[in-house]
């Protein structure tokens, strides 16, 4: 508790001598996960994909991919995660049928950069399926799933048939009631931070909602969700469910947050393998909308 609250005790003052440097201040605290250090085996993982990078904004993205099949697949990672995390599913896919892609988002693994926020994240996730083309399924973890339902609600017409998220978040604003209770921030210093995110990223924390974002999603997905999730409270998967047409909801009991079992990934890839074969036997709206944006 110590460093918490000494962060927010020097917020709590710097705001009456300059709210705006109190804002940002607590705005980029806000934004700067830490970076998790890689061991040895995980290494050894990520050194057998092959190896790509590009640019957003300046940063340099990690990009990893594994496999040469036609069907692809991307896989997106957690806040203060790496593309480790994915090792059991992305072995689980078969090389020769599909390609399977996963990138480090900026602050985290690989690449480049000191912060992430969920329109930073949105913004890579979109340079990366347009240099990457159209992706058969999306795949999404925490932080991660909630960027891929932000930016297909975004963006409507990128070219991706099918999304599966695992453990997500449904409000960012509840993450940002929590920064301020664990900095004990006073309302002063939450008034200048709330500013700070309108000036950076055009919108308060409210703004940002799964639920929201999933009303305009229109191609088929799968949500997991564990009832023990002490992270991400599972009524938000019920929500997004709801709101989410095309969606199919899966609830577990005892993995907790992280999701890692041998029958979560199966059900993910039997999702995307069964998905992949309707929609090839039957087309639908979306993959004939796709199919004219690429050409």
């Amino acid at each position: 508790r110590l460093l918490p609250n000494l962060i927010g005790m020097y917020l709590n003052l710097l705001v009456y001598f300059s709210p705006r440097k109190a804002g940002k201040v607590g705005f980029y605290l806000f934004c700067t996960p830490r970076r998790m250090v890689l061991k040895d085996h995980q290494h050894v993982f990520l050194d057998s994909a092959a190896k790509s990078s590009f640019y957003c904004d300046g940063t340099r993205i990690q990009v990893y991919r594994w496999g040469h099949g036609a069907k692809k697949v991307l896989f997106l990672h957690g806040w203060q995660s790496h593309t480790f995390r994915w090792k059991n599913y992305i072995e689980s896919f078969s090389k020769e049928k599909f390609s399977v892609y996963a990138f480090d988002a900026p602050g985290h693994g690989h690449s480049r950069g000191k912060y992430l926020n969920l329109p930073i994240y949105s913004h890579v996730l979109e340079t990366f399926l347009n240099l990457a083309g159209p992706m058969d399924a999306i795949v999404g973890h925490s932080l991660g799933s909630f960027a891929a339902l932000y930016t297909l609600h975004r963006v409507e017409e990128l070219p991706v048939k099918q999304l599966v998220i695992t453990g997500t978040p449904g409000e960012v604003n509840e993450f940002f009631e929590f920064y301020q209770k664990m900095l004990g921030l006073s309302g002063r210093s939450v008034r200048a931070i709330r500013n700070a995110f309108m000036q950076n990223i055009q919108n308060y924390p409210e703004y940002f909602s799964a639920p929201k974002f999933a009303q305009s999603i229109l191609i088929p997905g799968l949500i997991i969700h564990d009832k023990d999730d002490e992270e991400t409270p599972y009524h938000h998967a019920i929500a997004i469910h709801r709101d989410w047409k095309g969606s199919t909801l899966i609830t577990t009991s005892g993995l907790g947050h992280n999701l890692r079992s041998a029958n979560v990934v199966k059900q993910v890839v039997d999702f995307i393998t069964r998905q992949l074969e309707t929609q090839a036997s039957s087309p639908s709206q979306r993959d004939l909308v796709n199919k004219n944006i690429v050409q």
